[in-house]
């Protein structure tokens, strides 16, 4: 094989695909649609719910209006004597009342009912704020009729909150705290992306190859490259242009994540009461700079309930996240180059895009599998599925990525994984080019899988 050959291609397929418009654009319009995803419910909780919302209750009970507690965005407004929810509702316009809450007298069984009247459908906060709100009250009501000494001491006191702290065992025997939660969705996203690109990318060489085929520019292209040297610059180059793309992905995605956060984030932790505790950690009269902050956040997840977040985020970048970085790498070169090798003889072996539904259904139903043995993975990364599914090269790159994240991976499978999907990659491509090379010059007739095993058989 001509490597100088191979590079001509690589470059002009490179080249070429990243002046397209639709790469640029997709380039851009990706990592903007992946940020918002992550700094929408940020945004959502930041500037949800700002207007002050009155609400007109009339208590005909006479246990509920001391358990509704006013809150930073809702107020609620008891009804004075002779004000009714059917007066009230006829004159609900001339009202500045988000909302009407009418509570009946007590029932025989010491109950009530309740209902409310507004302009628009009932926000779910604010509903299941009154929902609590009666139903403690009634509940209450209904203990106190028991007569029972010291009745809020004994709630006090049964009332519990046990939280399990998972912690995992390491190689050198310390333990550290983890979160399934974190891993779960890490592993899911790294899984899916794989999948995602594989398919994507690897169509796209089938494309490029059904594309010079149909045109003929092929036969010009073979006169002076052979055939397996033009196939495996389509594959590299590619490949390049997925790696071209997802670096800058994440780049952008980090910068506007960054900026977002750095803009919402304080007020964020404010609105949820963390900021306080980060601020009491520091000491009021102190200065928070950047190197102090790390300090500061895990001192204040200790000591309130209300830095979740910053335990979350704590967690997050305690990951090793050059090794999660470069197993996902690896993958996705390794399996890109074996899908898409498959992809380039599929694209030699046909006329049209039309032809292809056929032959791609043995390479599309591996990864199909692949990706929900993953669902399975990412709840159960230890079990024999998931431990062998993870070694097979078929399924490997979406289910080894669902298992790395929990650190449950021992180093003799990752190595032993990797060197099967490296050396099934090369087997792929060798047999591969043998359907390349004489497909990419077979026209006018419906390549089957009788044929695709001959031509394979063929000697050089």
């Amino acid at each position: 094989m001509n490597w100088k050959k191979v590079g001509i291609v690589i470059s002009h397929e490179y080249t070429t695909r990243v002046r397209k418009k639709s790469f640029i654009l997709t380039t851009l319009l990706t990592p903007i649609g992946m940020a918002l995803l992550i700094c929408v419910p940020m945004l959502i909780m930041l500037f949800s719910g700002n207007e002050n919302q009155k609400v007109k209750v009339i208590d005909e009970s006479g246990i509920v209006a001391p358990y509704l507690e006013n809150s930073e965005h809702t107020t609620y407004v008891m009804g004075t004597e002779g004000e009714t929810v059917e007066l009230l509702k006829d004159i609900f316009d001339s009202l500045d009342y988000y909302a009407i809450v009418g509570i009946s007298p007590l029932d025989e069984k010491g109950e009530v009912s309740v209902v409310s009247y507004s302009k628009e459908p009932l926000n779910m906060d604010l509903k299941t704020s009154i929902n609590r709100a009666v139903n403690k009250a009634v509940e209450n009501r209904k203990l106190m009729q028991y007569d029972i000494q010291n009745l809020d001491e004994i709630l006090a006191d049964v009332k519990t909150d046990i939280k399990l702290n998972s912690m995992t065992l390491t190689s050198d025997g310390d333990a550290k705290e983890d979160s399934v939660e974190i891993y779960m969705v890490l592993s899911y996203l790294m899984s899916f992306l794989i999948y995602m690109f594989v398919f994507m990318f690897g169509t796209m060489v089938m494309r490029s190859v059904i594309d010079e085929k149909s045109s003929r520019v092929v036969e010009v292209i073979v006169s002076s490259v052979k055939s397996v040297e033009l196939m495996m610059g389509k594959i590299i180059g590619v490949a390049l242009v997925a790696l071209t793309q997802f670096f800058i992905w994440i780049a952008l995605t980090l910068i506007i994540v960054t900026a977002v956060n750095a803009i919402a984030g304080p007020k964020l932790l404010q609105n949820m009461g963390g900021m306080e505790t980060v601020l009491a950690a520091a000491g009021e009269d102190s200065h928070i700079g950047p190197e102090d902050m790390a300090a500061v956040l895990e001192q204040a997840s200790q000591e309130s309930d209300a830095s979740g977040l910053v335990k979350i985020l704590a967690q997050v970048k305690d990951l090793d996240w050059g090794y999660i970085i470069g197993c996902f790498l690896i993958y996705f070169l390794l399996g890109y180059l074996l899908y898409a090798s498959m992809f380039a003889a599929i694209g030699a072996a046909v006329d049209n895009e039309a032809d292809t539904n056929q032959l791609q259904l043995p390479v599309t139903i591996p990864l199909i599998i692949g990706l929900f043995i993953m669902l399975h993975t990412f709840e159960h990364p230890n079990s024999a599925l998931s431990v062998w599914t993870s070694i097979i090269p078929w399924t490997s790159p979406m289910v080894m990525l669902a298992r790395i994240p929990f650190g449950v991976v021992p180093a003799w499978q990752l190595i032993l994984s990797i060197v099967l999907l490296l050396l099934t990659f090369l087997a792929t491509a060798w047999f591969s080019a043998k359907i390349y090379k004489i497909g990419i010059l077979t026209y006018g007739k419906k390549s089957t899988f009788k044929d695709l095993l001959k031509w394979m058989k063929l000697k050089d």
